[in-house]
């Protein structure tokens, strides 16, 4: 999103209509009064709300803007007149003048189409294991269409009607992910459904791996990540404690060292030494170890390389990756920075000092400059 005075509010205002729709969801949820699909409440409407068209028609989004200060208004008219007596008529009156004059958007521009898993979210939390278990997944049912690469052009593409998409593009982050769930069981007019075959967990998988996939095919082909990604979750040791998953470190900055030699430990942040697979942990002396396979091999397919040993990987509070390190690099510096945002700068953040050294110039970036995107018409 482009850091225009115009993002604060907006923003603002397609948080809200995400925010409205999920609650409205979660209290017909309560009331009994919403069906239950792949586990989940399920979207019972054709239909929903969308903020991805309001990025691109500001005066839509303006009209959307005042249409709902007219619509708040008249309804804390309507309050008022319920308890104040006397001026109740001239009260009254005014509702509808100003559902009148409201400059009501256009409902193509507001309304898109919905499926019924539309708000549904993942419950894997783009864990390691989801992501290889969307590998087998993909190359069983997937590959001979989109290709092993992700480019839409496996051995029976030519063959399609039209096409395969290309799935390191854009595409698996325009779309909520409840509608690519969806897409993957009941399919499109050029994709038949999975559902006979896979189930919503085995799904959620797939997505997962097409992600991280695309992710690092973006990367080999761009230098960069040009949407989002997380850090995959993975378990990790430290000391005598008992495993706990990468996800409880949430809020806070977290950087993966690939490979067997120690990490130098750094107060700025929550280091974790990942062993690469079949490696011995015996002699390890890093604080923090994760030794599964198949992180390895998620952050492998995400940083578009099969030599993982020696990189550094650095996620922001938020979790999602934002720094990579090459093995053997002397320092770091601004190039390190893969995933950028276009946001303002946090206010805190306006003014301060950057510290000289590399990484910490890096660090206050991130912090200065959250992600922020439009995933399925929402920002996130």
């Amino acid at each position: 999103m482009n850091a225009t005075p115009e993002a604060d509010w907006l923003n603002l205002l397609i948080g809200l209509l995400q925010g409205a729709q999920l609650q409205l969801l979660r209290v017909l949820d309560a009331l009994g009064l919403a069906r239950h699909m792949h586990g989940q409440p399920a979207w019972p409407w054709a239909h929903r709300l969308s903020g991805e068209n309001l990025l691109i028609d500001l005066g839509q989004a303006r009209s959307l803007a005042w249409t709902l200060v007219c619509v708040g208004v008249a309804v804390l008219l309507l309050l008022v007149a319920l308890v104040w007596r006397r001026p109740r008529w001239y009260l009254l009156a005014l509702v509808p003048m100003l559902l009148i004059v409201a400059p009501w958007p256009h409902a193509n521009v507001v309304l898109v189409p919905a499926t019924p898993t539309s708000f549904q979210a993942s419950p894997t939390g783009f864990a390691a294991a989801s992501i290889a278990q969307g590998r087998v997944l993909y190359a069983q049912h997937c590959v001979s269409c989109h290709g092993a690469d992700g480019k839409g052009e496996g051995p029976l593409a030519a063959s399609l009607a039209m096409w395969p998409p290309n799935l390191t593009g854009p595409l698996l982050w325009r779309r909520a992910d409840g509608d690519l769930l969806w897409r993957v069981l009941h399919g499109t007019a050029t994709m038949p459904g999975f559902g006979g075959a896979l189930d919503a967990a085995d799904a959620w998988a797939l997505i997962d791996y097409m992600k991280a996939q695309g992710a690092g095919q973006s990367l080999r082909a761009l230098g960069h990540w040009p949407q989002p990604v997380g850090l995959p979750d993975m378990a990790v040791r430290c000391g005598a404690q008992a495993p706990r998953s990468l996800a409880h470190w949430r809020g806070q900055r977290v950087r993966v060292v690939a490979g067997t030699v120690a990490p130098s430990e750094d107060p700025r942040l929550v280091t974790v030494q990942l062993l690469p697979p079949a490696s011995d942990a015996a002699g390890v002396t890093a604080d923090c170890v994760a030794d599964s396979p198949a992180a390895w091999e998620a952050l492998a397919l995400i940083a578009g390389t099969d030599q993982l040993a020696g990189m550094q990987l650095i996620a922001d509070r938020d979790g999602w990756l934002r720094v990579r390190g090459l093995p053997g690099q002397p320092g770091w510096s601004d190039d390190d920075l893969l995933c950028r945002s276009d946001s303002p700068p946090a206010a805190s953040a306006k003014g301060a000092v950057l510290p000289l050294d590399g990484l910490g110039a890096l660090i206050a970036r991130m912090d200065a400059e959250p992600v922020r995107f439009v995933k399925g018409g929402f920002i996130h």
